[in-house]
């Protein structure tokens, strides 16, 4: 008996692709990257969040990265995908945007905080309802020190319990809402030097691999050594072909 266990990773890259969104441009390059340097194949597919009509829509993917390029054409698409990935144990990975949305995801879905809204796509919400608000001071083109939970599995990936990291972003959690996301399981596991949640995780004994940043690891460096979380995402995806390979017989 055999399995297959060589097949490249299918990933559901989640955004409304654009050729001036950086990471949009970056990620084709981190996937030739990891295939040369460590021989893990990822099959790309952009996938528009107006595409996605219920979580079903992600049926056969290894992983879902949840990308930036906010607004989205779909709010509802995106959180599905997030939803997707959560209730399937399919590797995920959500960046800027995407941790945003994770997080709006899992205060509707499991928080039970349906009124929660993101201040940039639905502006006149009342301010109690605004899980994602504008940022005191916004995070454009800004590289900031970060602080890591020991034994997180952020912390485990990246080796560290500091780092310095890239940002593009306006918007964040707001302060009212992270012990209430944590008291029904998400984990933060990195914050700025205000304490701010800078990363959110769910447990590994809840979920094989779910990590969502608010900075942007795709753009570290020059593309040609991806961040320790997209190699352990890519990494993770790679896990799930195995776990889910049909066995052969001849």
């Amino acid at each position: 008996m055999t399995t297959n266990s060589t097949a490249a990773a299918r990933i559901a890259l989640v955004g409304d692709r654009d050729p001036k969104v950086r990471s949009h441009q970056r990620i084709p390059q981190l996937a030739a990257a990891l295939l040369e340097r460590d021989a893990v194949a990822l099959d790309l597919y952009w996938v528009g969040t107006d595409e996605i009509d219920s979580p079903e829509a992600l049926r056969g993917f290894d992983g879902v990265w949840l990308l930036p390029g906010s607004p989205y054409r779909s709010e509802a698409g995106a959180l599905a995908a997030a939803r997707a990935a959560r209730e399937s144990g399919t590797p995920f990975l959500g960046t800027c945007a995407g941790f945003q949305h994770a997080l709006l995801e899992f205060a509707q879905d499991v928080c039970g905080l349906t009124d929660a809204a993101h201040a940039e796509n639905d502006p006149d919400a009342d301010a109690e309802q605004l899980l994602i608000a504008p940022l005191a001071c916004s995070l454009v083109g800004h590289e900031l020190p970060i602080s890591l939970v020991p034994g997180s599995l952020a912390e485990g990936v990246l080796g560290a319990e500091r780092s310095v990291e890239r940002y593009h972003c306006g918007y964040g959690l707001h302060p009212d809402f992270p012990a209430r996301l944590e008291r029904h399981g998400i984990v933060f596991s990195g914050h700025d030097a205000a304490g701010d949640p800078r990363i959110a995780e769910l447990p590994r004994s809840t979920h094989p691999f779910f990590l969502a940043t608010l900075f942007q690891p795709e753009l570290a460096g020059d593309g040609t050594r991806p961040h320790p979380f997209v190699e352990a995402f890519a990494r993770a995806a790679t896990d799930h072909v195995r776990r889910h390979a049909l066995p052969t017989g001849r």
